[in-house]
């Protein structure tokens, strides 16, 4: 056995991990990163990049079977399975290699193996000892399922839907979140046909009930299929398809059943818990700034209890690094933090919801505006419709921003300073928007909350 010692030991190379190896380093620590896989970690291999991949290999084979509404003569003659999967792996490998060459220019010890946290703190890879004066916890998360229903076959999760190298007939998707919603988009484009089976009332049940119709009535156009609030009941396949049954009696058959009910903590099996580290349905519990209960071990990511999403890896990746330097960064709590589901139409939203914004200052304490994007002209020239939505305390700052349509997940940043500063409409109203751009939606909204709209009435 082999003792060595950093200033910082990481378990867990993707998105929260290497974001604190990678600050840590910039901050003149010793740092070892654990990774049994890849750095990169599920977002970069199996997650976020290769589906926003698809999802643009989508949007192509949409614009080119729609060409000749703008008068440009263009054939589609259908997906090349092999040809798309080589654009996806070409991408991935492309930010592998990059973040491969960023880690070495930093001097960090990536160590290959899988790792247990022990006392000390330490983690441990086979018979090596890594000791740190500090370890993060940064392992992720897996895809879930549903007691009783068993992956394999027809049954796919995410990871596995990448690797299909066949465009199906059809697909049941089980939940309506955004990995369901975003594979959903990209096999209706693709020409399959799709049915969404969501035991909540909506799609995209987080978001404002406004996105969540949009949403709705946009898939019903595109001959996306879905069923709402009824609970799945079971399961079964065939040699060439799967029987999908609902507890209200309903059957679906389909070439594959996606489950898509989301994603659990990476937590099992790592030494957490025997090594004092507090752990509820899987999570780690941490304070607000990241510590565990255990001097010395902090947690980021996936595994800590909130929003699953790969900047919010980040983000608590380089606060830890820099709360462990001694720079006191700010915390940014989940509500600030954008999220966008990258579907033909986009969700994207900051902030609270209309509803959690009456719940947290009554009904009367609050005002809500709609501009529809059929009043922008970058959206009509897109030929996307949908909406901005911006929640304000009455006579107080901008408490959410919500929008649908294409494209509009490239806005959610301003959205994110307005809520983080908690920006008056009033303060935003004399700033200028670029025209023609979709951003004059959210200046329009700002403006209408300011008392002196421009394009609506």
């Amino acid at each position: 056995m082999t003792d060595h010692s950093f200033d910082l030991v990481i378990l867990g190379g993707g998105s929260g991990g290497y974001a604190a190896a990678l600050r840590a380093a910039e901050l003149g620590k010793t740092v070892a990163l654990v990774e049994k896989d890849k750095v990169g970690g599920t977002c970069l291999h199996r997650g976020c990049i290769p589906t926003k991949a698809l999802l643009h290999a989508a949007e192509v084979a949409d614009a080119a079977r729609d060409a000749s509404a703008i008068g440009i003569r263009a054939t589609f003659e259908g997906v090349d399975p092999a040809g798309v999967r080589a654009y996806r792996e070409g991408i991935v490998a492309k930010k592998y290699k990059g973040l491969e060459g960023l880690v070495k220019a930093r001097g960090i010890t990536v160590v290959n193996g899988e790792g247990r946290l022990e006392a000390g703190p330490a983690v441990r890879v086979g018979d090596d000892l890594y000791r740190g004066t500090d370890v993060v916890l940064a392992t992720g998360s897996y895809s879930r399922t549903l007691p009783g229903l068993e992956i394999g076959g027809r049954i796919l999760t995410s990871e596995y839907a990448l690797e299909l190298d066949e465009i199906p007939r059809s697909v049941v998707i089980l939940g309506g979140g955004v990995i369901g919603v975003e594979f959903a988009s990209v096999w209706r484009s693709f020409g399959a046909d799709v049915t969404i089976v969501e035991a909540l009332d909506h799609l995209v049940p987080n978001e404002d009930v406004a996105l969540s119709k949009g949403l709705e009535r946009a898939f019903r156009r595109r001959g996306i299929q879905y069923s709402l609030g009824v609970r799945f009941q079971s399961a079964t396949q065939t040699a060439d398809a799967v029987i999908v049954n609902l507890e209200d009696g309903k059957t679906f058959t389909a070439d594959y059943l996606l489950v898509a009910v989301g994603r659990g903590p990476a937590s099992a099996g790592l030494g957490y818990e025997e090594a004092g580290v507090t752990i509820d349905r899987g999570f780690v519990i941490t304070d607000e700034r990241l510590r565990t209960g255990v001097d010395h071990v902090w947690a980021v990511g996936d595994i800590v209890p909130g929003l699953q999403l790969a900047h919010r890896g980040f983000q608590q990746g380089i606060f830890v690094a820099e709360e462990i330097a001694g720079l006191s960064p700010v915390v940014v709590p989940d509500a600030q933090i954008p999220k966008v589901t990258y579907s033909h139409p986009e969700v994207a939203s900051v902030g609270l919801t209309e509803a959690q914004a009456a719940d947290a200052h009554g009904a009367d304490g609050i005002v809500a505006y709609e501009y529809n994007l059929a009043g922008n002209g970058k959206s009509e020239i897109l030929g996307t419709s949908g909406i901005v939505k911006v929640v304000r305390a009455k006579d107080g700052p901008v408490l959410g921003v919500h929008l649908i349509g294409d494209r509009v997940g490239e806005l959610i940043t301003e959205g994110q300073l307005v809520v983080g500063w908690e920006a008056h409409p009033e303060d935003i109203a004399p700033y200028v928007h670029a025209h023609p751009t979709q951003s004059e939606a959210l200046g329009e909204a700002f403006l209408a909350l300011a008392g002196k709209p421009l394009h609506a009435l």
